[in-house]
């Protein structure tokens, strides 16, 4: 297993540029500037099949394309470095042990779509990250690897770091933009797409973290390389993010298409000791809930689709026999709840009424009507809304009405003997 990402992850704070630049950082993108055109980087991140690594694995390359040949003012290229998902703490690993690996790729990410200017718009509570972040940067302009001559090309790359206040929303890439701006951090509509009209009203492509990071490796050892690991339509390695009742906890390397067993038990130890499984998480807290009959699901983005479901952010999270389902769908629907931006109905009312209604299931008071209700409210919300949100908490909601039917049907509260009857679930 090629593990080319996480090499630097066993370290206790992050690379400075000396050993950086001493371990290879920093010559992909000399030669990358000084011998490529624009248009050639595109077209190698394209044929190399690189998908985003923030939960939509939309192909970066194609997305790269979308920008400006000849751009008439300023285009920017913007680093979602949120990560607020639930269940999700990969990116924030880069940021703190390799960030001149995530800052080399920015520098040939800009050179590639023609953009002078890069923010990096770092979670709220990711000061740690910041701080290593901001450090690189400063050391890469006093280098002259970043400024008005970067790596001695006569081309501007400018990086700047955003600290976001901690809301989930702004992980939706146009609520980001707005938070980015200094507006109220809530999704637009689109049409226009940020490629067209973005930060500040100028051409945009936001990118990932750990997707960034894949770009020098990519431009270093080509394309037969990089598709030579993962699947056909995802390949590479992706940082496996695993939690929960397993026995080592943390981040792994790993291609895509293993599947979640494979991850669990080959990379993360297994289940705890003296512990059963009663659900996992696939990717994140969106992607909802899975029973531990569905472990040889493959881990790709379009394999889970398939299960209805999500790859995400690739974060496992495996919940113990212990736990009641009906109490881990809680924690989520409030965290919903609490994180809607409250600009579209169906998402706030949604939310709110969802999280109420898994409440009454979780005292034992809920009922037939109920669960009716909330496969209403799930499929009411989805496609309805300015962004995806509503199909965020829908995940975890619609998948454990379906695998975890059980659950509510004991929950239902009993009839009074005077109350009419007819409280069955119905799916």
């Amino acid at each position: 297993m090629a593990n080319y990402l996480s090499l630097e992850f066993a370290r206790s704070g992050p690379m400075l540029l000396a050993e950086a630049r001493g371990k290879g950082r920093w010559a992909t993108a000399e030669r990358v500037l000084k011998t490529m055109k624009p248009e050639q980087v595109v077209d190698e991140v394209k044929n190399a099949g690189l998908r985003g690594r923030g939960g939509a694995w939309f192909p970066a390359g194609i997305k790269w394309s979308f920008m400006p040949k000849e751009p008439k003012g300023p285009s920017y290229l913007v680093i979602n470095a949120d990560e607020g998902e639930p269940g999700t703490f990969k990116d924030r690993q880069i940021m703190e042990k390799d960030p001149h690996l995530l800052l080399e790729g920015i520098a040939i990410a800009c050179f590639a779509m023609r953009a002078e200017t890069c923010f990096v718009y770092v979670r709220g509570e990711y000061l740690s990250s910041l701080v290593a972040l901001e450090t690189a940067i400063a050391e890469c302009e006093q280098a002259g690897l970043l400024g008005d001559d970067a790596l001695g090309t006569g081309r501007r790359v400018r990086v700047l770091a955003h600290r976001g206040a901690g809301a989930y929303i702004c992980g939706e890439e146009t609520a980001l933009l707005n938070s980015l701006e200094g507006r109220r951090g809530e999704p637009r509509a689109k049409p226009p797409f940020p490629a067209v009209y973005g930060a500040f009203g100028r051409p945009t492509t936001v990118n990932n973290v750990e997707t960034i990071a894949n770009v020098p490796f990519i431009l270093e050892r080509g394309v037969p390389w990089f598709r030579s690991m993962g699947t056909q339509g995802a390949p590479g390695n992706i940082l496996y993010g695993v939690s929960g009742a397993v026995e080592n906890p943390g981040i792994y390397e790993g291609p895509l298409g293993m599947t979640a067993r494979a991850v669990i038990d080959q990379l993360a130890g297994g289940v705890k000791a003296g512990r059963k499984m009663r659900a996992f998480i696939p990717g994140g807290a969106s992607t909802g809930f899975l029973p531990p009959g569905k472990l040889d699901v493959v881990m790709d983005p379009d394999a889970l689709k398939k299960e209805g479901t999500m790859l995400g952010t690739g974060g496992i999270v495996v919940i113990p026999e212990e736990v009641e389902l009906l109490d881990a769908l809680r924690v989520l629907s409030r965290f919903f709840r609490h994180e809607t931006c409250g600009q579209c109905a169906p998402c706030r009312e949604g939310a709110a009424w969802s999280d109420q209604i898994v409440g009454r299931f979780q005292r034992g008071e809920g009922s037939g009507d109920d669960f009716a209700l909330l496969n209403d409210i799930m499929r009411g919300s989805k496609s309805r809304t300015i962004c995806v949100f509503p199909e965020a908490f829908a995940g975890p909601l619609g998948s454990a009405l379906v695998h975890f039917k059980g659950d509510f049907e004991k929950s239902i509260k009993p009839a009074s003997p005077s109350a009419p009857q007819g409280t069955a679930v119905h799916g």
